[in-house]
């Protein structure tokens, strides 16, 4: 079963992240949940505290105070808490960044940062950690990393006084009603935690600089017609080879891929992944085929997959043929920042976009 997703409705200041450990039949007490007259969200016009969210099914929950002690579900997550300078309040991490896999002004922290888990965080290990929020990327991703049918019930998080807190243009992904063609989802949930985390301000700086990196990107690259953008795969490995995963027009890397000036070759797919067939594959036959590897570790470690994942697709003879293989078009950038929210989002935009029109993009 898919975990609960929580969406954000906040009337005054921003689009807050989905948020909450209520159980579905009220607003979370615990939280400091609160209702105005008319039943909207209790938000500070002023920016600060207090903070209100709802759920999808309605159900508010109130941040009276940021929190003091965070645990994030993976690197991801960790390193967004990192950028909004809330890296003090994690007091542990699932799937640990490897040393030098993050950019060095964060390297050095996260490396201090507990690892509660070097993959999924054990229930009893995450309810017992003594956190008062944990950040989750994972609501709709059961695929990743294995033993997700382990996590905790939102009732669970609840008796333990942690607040539930999900990336929701991760998380949300699937259930998105239209594609997703830029990093606004992304961004709104740059914004939100900054506002649960009484980071705001630098939440502001960050996204003023992903739209700035975007921006430089489209103008480069923004004028080529669609159907003479080059084609593009992004080939899952870690997945499973032998039924490939498709990036599907809901999911985040989809927004990436189309802002960087490719055509991601299952743009028809509905919905966030979707597994396919390497004849579906070989039928659109990509220009450019980016390694999809998730993040091992080291760099070392990383620099092996990407050869590993290249190597197979050399050797298998279903796909030996394509297009981009033969000509050597591969791009090396990890999962994680392609697909997973963050601000390495608008930086994979930029990196994709330089390998595929050089010279165009600084």
């Amino acid at each position: 079963m898919r975990s609960r997703v929580w969406w954000p409705t906040t009337a005054v200041v921003l689009g807050l992240l989905a948020a909450g450990c209520g159980d579905g039949d009220g607003a979370d007490e615990g939280a400091g949940s609160d209702k105005d007259a008319a039943g909207g969200a209790a938000v500070s016009a002023t920016g600060g505290f207090p903070v209100s969210v709802t759920d999808c099914a309605g159900t508010r929950t109130t941040f009276a105070a940021a929190p003091k002690k965070i645990v994030t579900s993976n690197a991801a997550g960790l390193e967004l808490m990192l950028r909004l300078g809330a890296g003090d309040k994690v007091a542990g991490t699932g799937f640990p960044p490897g040393k030098g896999t993050l950019p060095p002004e964060l390297d050095a922290r996260a490396q201090q940062v507990k690892v509660l888990g070097r993959t999924v965080i054990a229930k009893e290990k995450l309810l017992g950690s003594g956190a008062d929020l944990y950040l989750d990327t994972f609501a709709s991703m059961a695929g990743m990393g294995g033993g997700m049918g382990d996590a905790p019930t939102e009732a669970e998080f609840k008796a333990a006084g942690i607040r539930h807190v999900f990336l929701k243009s991760t998380a949300c992904a699937a259930d998105r009603k239209t594609p997703v063609t830029d990093l606004s989802a992304v961004e709104d949930d740059i914004t939100s935690l900054g506002a649960v985390t009484g980071t705001s301000a630098t939440a502001k700086e960050l996204v003023a600089g992903m739209r700035k990196t975007v921006d430089a990107v489209r103008s480069a690259v923004g004028g080529a017609a669609p159907d003479a953008r080059p084609t593009y795969f992004f080939f899952d490995y870690d997945a499973g080879t032998k039924q490939p995963v498709a990036v599907c027009n809901r999911q985040v890397a989809h927004a990436v891929i189309t802002l960087a000036g490719a055509r991601n070759v299952f743009a028809d797919c509905d919905g966030d992944f979707k597994p396919v067939g390497w004849e579906d594959v070989i039928a659109k036959d990509p220009d450019w085929i980016q390694l999809g590897v998730r993040d091992r570790g080291s760099e070392s470690a990383n620099r092996a997959a990407f050869d590993e994942a290249q190597r197979w697709l050399h050797d298998n003879p279903a796909t030996k043929g394509l297009k981009a293989v033969k000509e050597g078009h591969f791009v090396r950038i990890g999962s994680e920042r392609t697909t997973i929210a963050g601000v390495s989002n608008a930086d994979t935009v930029r990196d994709i976009a330089k390998i595929l029109y050089p010279g165009k993009v600084g």
